[in-house]
C-alpha cells in the first residue's frame, strides 16, 4: 500500500533534497510531497499547526519544536551544512572576494547587494556588516528579498550582487553565477537537522525517510547541490 510522507524544509536545502526525492520513492513504497519556505516560516507555521511528517530546519529550532511536543523527542538528526557565498549574474564584470579585504572591497564596489531580508542566512549578513564596520556604507545599497527569492533577483537584474547559501546560488545556474564562498574568516555555515513529527501518520515511513537522508547514498548528490556533512 502506498504512504505518503509530507517533507516541510528550509527553501536552502530543497535543491539538494529534491533530486533524492524520487530515488526514495523508487526504493520504497512511499510517495513525498514536499514544502519549503525560508527556516522562521517552517517553524511558525509548524507551531500554527501546519502538517508534516519530517522537517529540516535549524538545529536549535527543532529542540524548540520538540519542546513544544511537535517534533518526536529523540528524533533529530543531523542533515548537513551549508556555506554562505555571493552570486552574481552570469556574464558579469569579474569580482574577487578571496580574502577579507577583498570581500569588503567587493561589498563597497557593488552597485546593489541582495540579501534574504526575512531568513537566517540575512541575519547573519546583517551583523557581519556591523562586525566589519560596513553597515553605514553598505546597507543604503541593500536590496532585502523576500520567499527564498534572492538568487533568482540576482538573475532578473534586480541586484548586482547576492549574498545567500551556495545550494541556492548553484541552482539558479545558468543565469546566476558562484562568485565564491565567503573568506574562511568570515565563513559561518548554516546548520540544518532532521527532525520527525510526534503526529506522523506515518511514523516509520518517516524513520525510513530520515535514514535514507543520513545515509552515505545520498553523499554525492548533497556535495554535488553543496550541502556539506558535519
Amino acid at each position: 500500500m502506498t504512504q505518503e510522507l509530507l517533507l516541510f524544509g528550509a527553501v536552502a536545502v530543497r535543491p539538494a533534497v529534491l533530486p533524492l526525492m524520487s530515488q526514495f520513492e523508487t526504493a520504497t513504497e512511499c510517495t513525498v510531497a514536499v514544502k519549503f519556505e525560508l527556516n522562521p516560516t517552517v517553524k511558525k507555521q509548524i507551531v500554527a499547526g501546519e502538517p508534516f511528517d519530517l522537517v529540516i530546519i535549524n538545529p536549535h529550532m527543532i529542540q524548540e519544536l520538540t519542546a513544544l511536543g511537535k517534533v518526536k523527542a529523540g528524533s533529530q538528526a543531523a542533515f548537513g551544512r551549508i556555506a554562505m557565498g555571493v552570486a552574481a549574474r552570469q556574464g558579469s564584470r569579474r569580482h574577487e572576494i578571496g580574502s577579507v579585504e577583498a570581500f569588503k572591497q567587493a561589498l563597497k564596489d557593488a552597485r546593489s547587494i541582495a540579501y534574504a531580508a526575512d531568513g537566517s542566512s540575512g541575519v547573519y549578513f546583517s551583523g557581519l556588516l556591523q562586525r566589519l564596520g560596513l553597515a553605514d556604507e553598505v546597507n543604503p545599497k541593500l536590496v532585502g528579498i523576500q520567499g527564498g527569492e534572492t538568487a533568482q533577483a540576482v538573475a532578473r537584474g534586480e541586484a548586482e550582487l547576492g549574498v545567500v547559501p551556495v545550494t541556492s546560488i548553484l541552482a539558479a545556474a545558468p543565469d546566476v553565477m558562484l562568485v565564491g564562498r565567503f573568506p574562511a574568516e568570515l565563513q559561518s555555515y548554516i546548520d540544518f537537522d532532521i527532525g520527525i513529527s510526534a503526529n506522523s501518520r506515518n511514523a516509520e515511513a518517516a524513520e525510513r525517510l530520515s535514514q535514507f537522508l543520513m545515509s552515505a547514498d545520498v553523499e554525492r548528490t548533497l556535495t554535488s547541490k553543496g550541502v556539506e556533512r558535519r
